[in-house]
C-alpha cells in the first residue's frame, strides 16, 4: 500500500491510498484506489473529559473487478463510514502511557473492498457496522509495542472472511518519522488459508 494525507488546521484530513492484494497462484494482482476524509470533532486525547473524538468516510474503488464479481459481489465501489474515540492515558502501566482507540465502522467492503462491496442477490444495503481497537504502550518517547483488532464481514459464499488482528512495534525516532513492524494474521483471504505474515509501515510526514 502507498497513499498521502493533507492535515488542514488540526482538525481535518484528506488522503489518498493505492492498495494491492497480491494472489500468487493465479500469478495477477488486484488493486483498489481509497479516497478519505477525517474530521476531528470534539474531546482531547490528553485532558480529562471527552476523549478525542473523530469521524471519517472513505470512497473505495476496486479497479480489477473480475476476481470480485466471479466471487459474488455486488459492486465495485463502496463507502465506508466510521467514528472513533481515542485516548491517551498517563502512567497507566508500570509508569508508562498507554494508547487506547475504539472505532466503530459501517462497511459493506469484503476484505477492506479488494474483493469488491456488498454481496449480489442480496436485496439492500449490505452495511454492517464492525468494531475496531488497538492499544499501544510506550516504552519510551521513541519505542511502542502494541496490537490491534477488526471485525471482518463474511458476505460471500464462495470465500471465508475471518477477523484481522496484529501485534506491532513502533519506532518514532523524530516527530516526522515512524517505523512500525507488525505481526498479522488476516485468516483467509480470496480462497487462500491462513494468511500471516510480517508487515512494515514508514510514514514521513512534513
Amino acid at each position: 500500500m502507498a497513499g498521502a494525507t493533507v492535515g488542514v488546521g488540526n482538525r481535518l484530513e484528506f488522503g489518498y491510498a493505492r492498495q494491492s492484494l497480491r494472489v500468487a497462484p493465479l500469478d495477477l494482482s488486484i488493486d483498489q484506489d481509497v479516497l478519505s476524509a477525517k474530521w476531528r470533532f470534539a474531546g482531547d486525547l490528553l485532558y480529562p473529559g471527552l476523549p478525542a473524538l473523530s469521524a471519517g468516510v472513505q470512497l473505495k474503488h476496486n479497479r480489477d473487478f473480475t476476481i470480485p464479481e466471479a466471487l459474488g459481489a455486488a459492486d465495485d465501489t463502496g463507502v465506508d463510514a466510521w467514528v472513533a474515540a481515542s485516548r491517551l492515558w498517563l502512567n497507566a502501566v508500570a509508569g508508562r502511557n498507554l494508547f487506547t482507540n475504539i472505532t466503530l465502522r459501517a462497511s459493506e467492503a469484503n476484505q477492506a473492498g479488494l474483493l469488491g462491496f456488498g454481496r449480489r442477490g442480496s436485496g439492500g444495503s449490505d452495511h454492517e457496522l464492525l468494531l475496531e481497537a488497538s492499544a499501544g504502550l510506550f516504552l519510551d518517547r521513541h519505542w511502542v509495542i502494541g496490537a490491534e483488532y477488526r471485525q471482518k464481514p463474511d458476505k460471500l459464499a464462495a470465500v471465508r472472511e475471518d477477523d484481522w488482528g496484529d501485534l506491532f512495534v513502533g519506532w518514532f525516532p523524530g516527530k516526522r518519522v515512524s517505523v512500525v513492524a507488525a505481526w498479522a494474521d488476516l485468516g483467509d483471504i480470496a480462497g487462500l488459508p491462513d494468511q500471516r505474515g510480517w508487515y512494515l509501515s514508514l510514514q514521513v510526514s512534513r
